[in-house]
């Protein structure tokens, strides 16, 4: 009898361990170690979106990452990457800035082993670096959903009688006269115009893809020129906080900011780069190639609209974006 229990006993042990082995796998660490470069930090919208997304990703996938922050677009990004491979261990690089690229594929040529990818790039289908690689996403989607909800604030605004329909007039706050930028407030524009037929649009640009101060001017020149509501391709709080301040509506980018603008906060597009991590990170692990050029759009998830803060929006908002 002793010798039949230990025999059930040990088969016991054996369904529970097997049951429990999906978990144990789930919470085991893949060798893979990702590396992150970062042109600013946590207080740049834009870096943020990417911090967030990085974490997200890789704990999902498994993988320890590790990341630099506040490097420039010079050969300190070079050295960033250098490090990451030679000192963490790192196998995957991917660096979020645009003026990145060229230090990018430097070490991308001194580690053909290392997969390096990038953010908002153009060189790598032309570079003949195969193991560089370019990724964005087609955020004109997203920017064109965000002007219709900035329309739709536009007609109620009318509607109250706060301005007449001829003098529903946008600002648009703009890093540098980029496609990236000018296709971004080209769609926000369309998309506000689908609704409101009347609204006219002004561009300032700072010359800077992160100048609090130079953004937050530029929102107040624009308040002070008629404009009604405020967007931005720029990376800090400066044009929001101009708009909470002036108590302007205001249309963000790459994340909500109703935190810190609770009153005219209402919407804000963003590119998601948790797909992308983890397609990248998925890729090296099966031994397959990165695409060249990747696009993520709304159907791969990689282009959200933020929650939509109702007590700034039109109305109906969420219905009709």
């Amino acid at each position: 009898m002793k010798k039949l229990l230990a025999i059930l006993l040990a088969v016991a042990m054996l369904f529970s361990f097997a049951a429990c082995g999906g978990e144990e796998t789930a919470d085991e660490k893949s060798d893979l170690k990702v590396g992150f470069i970062f042109l600013h930090d946590e207080q740049s919208t834009y870096d943020k979106n990417f911090m967030d997304a990085a974490k997200a990703a890789c704990k999902e996938m498994g993988v320890d990452y590790a990341q630099k922050t506040q490097i420039p677009e010079s050969k300190d990004c070079y050295d960033a990457a250098v490090e990451l491979i030679e000192v963490d261990g790192c196998d995957i690089i991917f660096a979020d800035s645009f003026g990145h690229e060229s230090f990018l594929i430097d070490a991308a040529k001194k580690y053909p082993d290392v997969q390096f990818c990038h953010a908002t790039g153009t060189q790598a289908h032309t570079a003949g670096v195969k193991n560089f690689h370019n990724a964005f996403a087609s955020i004109y989607q997203g920017r064109y959903l965000a002007g219709v909800a900035a329309g739709l604030k536009l007609n109620e605004m009318i509607a109250d009688g706060k301005f007449e329909a001829k003098d529903a007039k946008m600002g648009y706050v703009g890093a540098f006269t980029f496609a990236e930028v000018m296709s971004g407030y080209t769609s926000f524009y369309l998309g506000a115009k689908s609704v409101c037929p009347t609204v006219t649009m002004d561009v300032k640009f700072t010359g800077s893809w992160y100048d609090e101060q130079k953004e937050k001017e530029a929102a107040q020149a624009l308040i002070a020129n008629g404009c009604k509501l405020i967007s931005q391709h720029a990376d800090s709080m400066g044009a929001p906080t101009a708009c909470e301040t002036a108590g302007v509506p205001n249309v963000s980018y790459n994340g909500s900011t109703v935190a810190a603008c609770p009153n005219t906060f209402i919407v804000s597009s963003r590119i998601d780069w948790t797909p992308y991590f983890k397609y990248m990170i998925e890729c090296v692990e099966k031994g397959e190639e990165i695409k060249t050029d990747y696009t993520g759009t709304i159907e791969t998830g990689s282009v959200v609209l933020t929650d939509i803060n109702e007590k700034a929006a039109a109305k109906d908002t969420a219905k009709k974006t």
